[in-house]
């Protein structure tokens, strides 16, 4: 069996189960996890020597915490990453999250709705981490993201997305075009819909689906080498059926 691709409401099922009595796993362990997974994939991809300068964009749910973790950890692994901010998300975990890359030194851009710091950032950057928006996104794109969602793209810069590239539809994919077209995808748990017409360098991450969720959805997950945190997905051929 192929491996299977989620859409937006079986993937969330999978997160609550997996935080559930049964699953027993907590918000920060998962967190924790997807963001190591999302750093050692544009490390993989983009060494240090190249391009150390990493803009990490963040929204203000669960995607955003786990670019908050990411850039922890490309920070503890030799990159300058800055964060992109502009919405804070307000939960206790976020703040511990904040608190976190503060003490590493790792600079945020003030929280504003104006995008001309954002353009800065990018001018100053090598590659940026997209942790805008997750699964759970349902368009329109609302302010200042609508904005700054063409900058980014405009920007020249690589760009690895965390998930589902932000502005795809999660089940369509890019169908109204508005979305980034990152160079690296790093899917979480298991790739969506969306991502079936993603034609870049496709990562799978996260470490934590157990045997038991992966034999009850019929993941059908590839074998992760080593004590690796990422496995590459194959490259889906032009017209190829998954």
């Amino acid at each position: 069996m192929a491996l299977r691709y989620l859409t937006a409401r079986l993937a969330q099922q999978i997160d609550e189960e997996l935080m559930s009595a049964t699953g027993a796993f907590s918000l920060d362990q998962l967190m924790e996890l997807a963001g190591l997974a999302c750093a050692q994939t544009l490390a993989t991809v983009y060494s240090r020597e190249q391009y150390p300068r990493v803009l990490v964009c963040c929204g203000p749910g669960n995607q955003g915490g786990d670019g908050l973790v990411a850039a922890r950890h490309l920070g503890m692994c030799g990159y300058k990453p800055t964060i992109w901010m502009p919405k804070p998300g307000n939960k206790d975990i976020y703040q511990r999250l904040k608190t976190q890359c503060d003490n590493m030194k790792i600079p945020t851009i003030a929280p504003s709705q104006d995008t001309s710091s954002l353009r800065d950032a990018l001018a100053r950057s090598d590659v940026v981490l997209d942790a805008i928006f997750g699964f759970s996104f349902k368009p329109p794109v609302r302010a200042p993201f609508d904005s700054a969602l063409p900058l980014i793209a405009s920007s020249g810069l690589p760009i690895v997305s965390v998930d589902i590239p932000s502005g795809w539809d999660v089940e369509k994919g890019n169908a109204e075009g508005l979305g980034l077209n990152p160079d690296v995808l790093i899917s979480l748990t298991a790739p969506k819909e969306g991502a079936k017409s993603f034609k870049g360098r496709h990562f799978l991450g996260g470490r934590f689906v157990t045997k038991a969720l992966e034999e009850k959805y019929s993941l059908q997950l590839p074998e992760y080498p080593g004590f690796s945190q990422i496995v590459e997905l194959p490259k889906v051929e032009e017209g190829q059926k998954l």
